[in-house]
């Protein structure tokens, strides 16, 4: 049921990231009114107005969220990264104290927005090997298990009577110009986009175009209300995804890693954490089949074909 409202602000809370700017974009061009807040002003959105916040503390950005349609976070920082003890804290730390401020400002706002839409994490999920998993699948063990549940928890105590809450777990965003799809295409290129491991790894993406439409979805249609998983309906294997990448970049050879040479290389030379390699999900969205949703690229062929064209 779409939102009979006739307002059409949206603040999104970490606009001058790449998914912040891609959403920003969508948003746009389908007449939406956006406000961008974040810590740096969005490079690419230089006709969007941008209002400064450092996600954390309080301050006058709030009058951005008075009166608005929708807030829309995506503040965190990256998990792409080495886990170093200060790298984790600050993991953690970007997304709690981010929500709690959003969560405050909502609850003071003389007229709070109708939606606050919430970014979270699949991995929330935890590493099963085969299991597929979905909206009623149990949180598993490990950093971005309490990570995910620390930030879900901050988001549904400080929620407001009134504004809906709706949450998206995304899963591994593909898109253009950023996130890990890039770094991934370059070592295909080099001849280097075999299989990672063991290669069973469950992997779990969605397009960037469809987040995007789930996102807005989210703003407008009164019934979404609660956890989404946001991905794709037909995940696949990291031997398969690899081999699909080499297709849609026309490589005919990529050597496969083993995971030792994975473990050495990814703090080394790539200054990311390996296990994002190494382990993985098979998530579907029950809750996103149930209410219908239709992906423009539900499967990974279609989506890389467009995505590197």
């Amino acid at each position: 049921m779409a939102d009979p409202s006739p307002n059409r602000r949206v603040v999104i809370a970490g606009a001058s990231g790449f998914l912040g700017q891609g959403l920003a974009r969508h948003l746009s061009a389908r007449g939406w009114e956006i406000i961008a807040l974040s810590r740096s002003k969005p490079r690419d959105l230089s006709n969007i107005p941008w209002v400064k916040w450092d996600g954390r503390t309080l301050g006058d950005w709030a009058a951005s969220l008075d009166g608005a349609q929708a807030v829309v976070n995506l503040v965190g920082r990256s998990v792409d990264c080495i886990k170093t003890p200060d790298h984790c804290d600050e993991i953690l730390r970007s997304r709690v104290e981010s929500t709690l401020a959003l969560g405050l400002t909502i609850r003071a706002a003389k007229h709070p927005p109708t939606v606050w839409a919430q970014m979270s994490t699949a991995h929330a999920l935890g590493d099963p090997p085969t299991e597929i998993c979905d909206e009623d699948s149990p949180f598993g063990v490990g950093l971005a298990p309490t990570v995910a549940r620390a930030w879900e928890d901050a988001f549904n105590d400080h929620a407001r009577d009134g504004v809906r809450p709706v949450i998206l777990r995304t899963t591994f965003v593909l898109g253009r110009g950023g996130g890990a799809l890039k770094r991934l295409a370059t070592l295909a290129r080099w001849g280097l986009g075999g299989t990672i491991g063991h290669g069973k790894q469950g992997l779990s993406w969605i397009h960037q175009h469809d987040l995007n439409r789930l996102f807005e979805r989210a703003i407008t249609d009164t019934t979404m209300r609660g956890p989404y998983i946001a991905t794709a309906p037909n995940p696949v294997s990291n031997a398969e995804f690899m081999r699909s990448l080499r297709r849609a970049l026309r490589m005919p050879i990529g050597l496969p890693a083993t995971e030792w040479m994975v473990r050495l290389a990814a703090p080394l030379i790539l200054r990311t954490d390996p296990e994002l390699a190494l382990y993985g999900r098979y998530c579907i969205s029950r809750r996103l089949r149930e209410e219908g949703f239709t992906f423009d690229f539900p499967t990974i062929d279609a989506a890389l074909a467009d995505l590197v064209a």
